[in-house]
């Protein structure tokens, strides 16, 4: 554990080689913190393009910062945990007919894990991400609430952070706009300052199917197209292609109206299509519910049932073993399993749980 100064508090700053974690780190030193930087390697640099993060230039860009900002930092190689725990988990996800969010597997099971566990063993009072999400103290502890940057907001992919987790957990640019964090970066003088955001599904290098067929190649496997009424319609080249409310890809025509994905039965190797309407849902199930807040709360509340889409109107009903079930005051299309659905109380996330195939 390194000595911890007597008079600043010390808080270590999870730098991805990005201008957000960057200028995190350099904000909490504006601030008066000790601060100790940790860049983690979750997989090799070969497999990086552009837009990943957290491989090969990533980590050179991270240690440049550092240098810069005049603060320790250290590369922690995390590539075997992150494997085990995010993208054999995508590929897991896809093999079963439903649609993975790497994003919030990342930071549920490596950074507000792993690397929280580092950051205490290294005496940290805090550990700091690049998140636009913002931290507000309520009546019974800390809260976690959308940034003011909605086109920025990344609150739906921290919904499994825990009330433990939160009061560990600091997000410096919640309350800014990404513009401001590229002005204070140059002011700075980061060489990352104009550097492009990391993209979702950040160690995939070509096709996402690349990876999911070289871990799950049974997922690959052929089947037929059919209707909700089993009748076949055409044949695919593997579930793992398919994704509910997807139109394209399906090699269909000659319909009377376009058709879309509606269900994937990956055991049976069907994919299931019918008309737009039948994408409408009303109602759905969820399991694995974290809480952020008193289930109460969620009677009557918004919600997110993917990461682009705005909240909407809907009752969640907790049940027995961690479940809930979610009625919709105005039906949404496309709600796909594996997906998450996220809870909000105006800007304050309540909690959030998996869509599942009911």
């Amino acid at each position: 554990m390194m000595p911890h100064s007597p008079k600043r508090p010390r808080i270590v700053a999870a730098m991805s080689g990005g201008v957000d974690s960057s200028v995190t780190a350099a904000l909490l030193l504006r601030a008066g913190y000790e601060v100790v930087g940790i860049t983690l390697q979750l997989y090799s640099g070969t497999q990086q393009r552009k837009g990943a993060c957290c491989a090969g230039q990533d980590i050179y860009d991270a240690k440049r910062v550092a240098d810069k900002l005049g603060i320790a930092h250290y590369v922690l190689d995390y590539e075997e945990r992150f494997k085990k725990a995010v993208i054999d988990d995508f590929a897991e996800t896809y093999a079963r007919g439903e649609t993975p969010i790497p994003c919030v597997r990342c930071n549920e099971r490596v950074k507000f894990a792993d690397l929280m566990d580092s950051a205490r063993d290294l005496g940290a009072d805090a550990l700091a991400t690049g998140h636009y999400v913002q931290r507000l103290d309520g009546p019974d502890g800390p809260e976690l609430h959308r940034a003011i940057d909605d086109s920025r907001d990344q609150s739906y992919f921290l919904f499994t952070t825990t009330r433990q987790q939160l009061s560990f957990l600091r997000f410096p640019l919640g309350g800014m706009s990404k513009t401001k964090v590229r002005e204070i970066a140059g002011e700075l003088g980061l060489a990352n300052a104009a550097k492009p955001d990391s993209q979702d599904i950040c160690f995939v290098a070509g096709d996402y199917s690349e990876v999911v067929q070289r871990l799950r190649p049974e997922s690959s496997e052929a089947g037929d197209i059919v209707d909700a009424e089993g009748h076949v319609l055409g044949r695919h080249g593997g579930v793992m292609h398919f994704t509910v409310g997807q139109r394209k890809g399906l090699g269909l025509s000659g319909n009377e109206e376009p058709l879309f994905v509606v269900g994937l039965d990956a055991a049976a190797r069907r994919v299931v299509v019918g008309p737009r309407s039948a994408l409408a849902v009303r109602e759905f199930a969820l399991q694995n519910i974290n809480w952020l807040a008193d289930p109460a709360e969620a009677a009557l509340c918004s919600v997110k049932v993917r990461s682009m889409r705005a909240p909407v109107p809907a009752r969640v009903t907790p049940l027995a073993g961690g479940g809930a079930i979610v009625a919709l005051l105005t039906p949404e299309e496309a709600v796909a399993p594996g997906q998450a659905c996220v809870f909000y109380k105006e800007s304050r996330v309540l909690g959030g749980g998996w869509i599942t195939k009911g």
